[in-house]
């Protein structure tokens, strides 16, 4: 059985995207690929079936991650098969919340950055975790995402193991 994490923004075509590429790469480098599965989603439904925006493959290309993906939006049917939902801002939390309730779902939600080690012992949901939607930026802001994202990745990884259940052949 794997442990299932989704990460989520908003529209599914930069953050949570950028997320998924990285945690998914972090996790095969600790050797978890085949007990974790990572994906993403987007709260809204403008970019659905599209790639990620231009400007985070690129970003991800620079720093030789591997960019396969189409935007998809989440919703409460989601909740039963997610161990762990992982927001990209204070907003997109609140509304995985109300769609986890919904669901009568046991789904754990965090800020993804709150995994970042630096910023440990910040309430979630504080402004201070949130990763800023890159969308209407350059470059830069997509340069800047990416490292915030891989310090908390790391941070995450750092922590997986006791998030996982127990391994029932050990």
């Amino acid at each position: 059985m794997s442990f299932r994490i989704t990460l989520v923004c908003l529209g599914n075509i930069c953050r949570s995207p950028i997320a998924e590429v990285v945690l998914r790469d972090r996790i095969a480098q600790a050797g978890l690929a085949e007990q974790v599965t990572v994906d993403s989603a987007g709260t809204g439904d403008w970019h659905l079936g599209r790639p990620a925006d231009t400007r985070a493959q690129a970003t991800l290309t620079a720093h030789g991650y591997v960019v396969d993906h189409r935007a998809r939006q989440i919703d409460s049917s989601w909740f039963g098969g997610i161990d762990l939902a992982l927001a990209m801002d204070s907003v997109n939390f609140a509304d995985i919340v109300a769609m986890r309730d919904e669901a009568r779902a046991a789904t754990t939600i965090h800020l993804l950055r709150s995994y970042d080690p630096a910023l440990a012992g910040l309430p979630e949901p504080s402004p201070e975790l949130d990763v800023p939607d890159p969308y209407e930026g350059d470059s830069s802001s997509f340069e800047a995402v990416l490292h915030m994202i891989e310090s908390a990745a790391d941070g995450l990884v750092g922590q997986l193991g006791s998030l996982l259940p127990p391994d029932p052949s050990a």
